[in-house]
């Protein structure tokens, strides 16, 4: 009886370490059907919105809409995510993203696809913050960095494929058609979302608060990322007009590859940082992504412009997982959805400076200078991480503590329900 009691207690420990359960397969589907349609989706809004006739200013208000409301609406998503069944949260917010495509893809006027985008928008405040969360509720503590790394690889294939996809079902079928195909697949999403079976959680009373919309103890990552994301944002904005300028054509393979490569390196990563620390990982990826500019600044021929991509894709690709997964650690299973919240804040300021900045800069100086003076964002959050990295070091630890602490009580409320039980056998025998 001892030999099998210890058997089952290795067979349990063994199913807690798995990362690749069936509530964390859920979410992975729900949230690379997410990324797919909304790949699918950015791609097309402009082109689609330009053959209704619409200004260059609407096009570019249509395309940015669901931002605005994205943002604004995180004062009440993070809370909501704290507070109320997360499952639920995400199956609703699906089903309006779903709904917001089907509007696209049955309107006929640029008012129409705006008030659409901003519904869209509107559901984007809960849905990828409530995803991480989910997600991160179902791994390992021992894990999480890996885990992290493996849930971004549904966003990175839709990189390489959800615009391709989107505009080769456009042309063969219309715009109309590829907005209900996302449709569809959301609905897709909705589905995986509902099969996920929800691990208790403690819950907040719902409550607007700065700290509920923000957890400030994922200040120091969110900052980080932040600022590699100013950079960062303005490959997709600026490069294929640089490469223009420089005479290279086929610069799409840039996106292809880097996103190819980052399925690699975001479990290798993440398996490194689980061993040795987000610090010691975090760092050489930031010179790889530094590096990456330096080649993109005398960059002349496409191999230049592919060896850039390797190296932002064990640069930026590699270390935006693991910043998402130090804000997730960062605080108790309870406020998850203010950690998320904190760290998609701080993406959507760094995309929201970064163009601006960028663009500004290359008016004055051209774009070539424009790629080395970024370097300083990437140099910035380097020195934040080495001067904030006992901090990072000891929230790793207080992290994988409270999880050793946790399994310490599950295991002596076993013992004491077993000794329960055997006693409960001597008085019947």
């Amino acid at each position: 009886m001892g030999g099998a009691s210890g058997n089952g207690g290795t067979a349990r420990e063994s199913a807690g370490d798995r990362i690749w359960n069936k509530a964390f397969i859920s979410i992975f589907i729900a949230n690379g059907a997410l990324a797919m349609g909304q790949q699918m989706v950015n791609v097309l809004i402009a082109l689609y919105a330009d053959s209704l006739g619409a200004s260059t200013t609407l096009v570019g208000f249509a395309v940015s809409a669901f931002a605005y409301t994205a943002l604004a609406l995180k004062i009440v998503s993070a809370p909501a995510i704290d507070a109320f069944s997360r499952k639920k949260i995400l199956v609703v917010a699906l089903l309006a993203v779903a709904a917001s495509y089907f509007v696209f893809s049955l309107s006929s006027n640029i008012v129409v696809v705006i008030l659409a985008r901003l519904l869209q928008g509107s559901a984007m405040a809960f849905t990828f913050t409530c995803c991480l969360a989910m997600a991160t509720d179902t791994l390992p503590r021992s894990r999480v960095n890996s885990g992290i790394g493996y849930f971004s690889l549904a966003q990175a294939a839709c990189m390489a494929i959800g615009p391709m996809v989107g505009l080769t079902l456009a042309d063969a079928l219309g715009y109309n058609a590829a907005f209900g195909i996302a449709g569809i697949i959301m609905l897709g999403a909705v589905g995986c979302a509902l099969m996920v079976k929800e691990p208790p959680h403690k819950r907040r009373p719902f409550k607007i608060t700065p700290n509920s919309v923000f957890a400030f103890e994922a200040a120091v990552p969110a900052l980080i990322a932040g600022l590699l994301v100013i950079a960062f944002c303005n490959v997709n904005s600026f490069l294929a007009l640089y490469a223009a300028e420089r005479g290279v054509d086929n610069i799409g393979l840039f996106f292809t590859v880097n996103a190819l490569l980052m399925l690699l390196s975001r479990p290798l990563t993440g398996r490194l940082a689980d061993k040795y620390g987000l610090v010691k990982v975090v760092l050489p990826a930031m010179v790889s992504f530094a590096c990456s500019f330096l080649v993109i600044s005398q960059a002349d021929a496409l191999w230049m412009f592919l060896v850039a991509a390797a190296l932002s894709a064990f640069g930026y690709g590699a270390a935006g997982p693991l910043l998402q997964a130090c804000c997730m650690e960062c605080v108790p299973p309870e406020r998850r959805g203010a950690a998320g919240s904190a760290y998609f804040i701080g993406i959507d300021a760094g995309n929201i400076i970064g163009p601006v900045l960028a663009g500004s800069v290359a008016e004055v100086t051209g774009y070539q200078p424009m790629w080395l003076i970024l370097l300083v964002f990437i140099a910035a959050a380097f020195a934040l991480t080495v001067a904030f990295r006992k901090k990072i070091a000891r929230i790793e630890s207080d992290f994988a503590r409270a999880g050793a602490d946790g399994a310490e009580g599950e295991a002596d409320a076993d013992g004491a329900a077993g000794k329960g039980g055997d006693a409960g056998k001597g008085g019947v025998a």
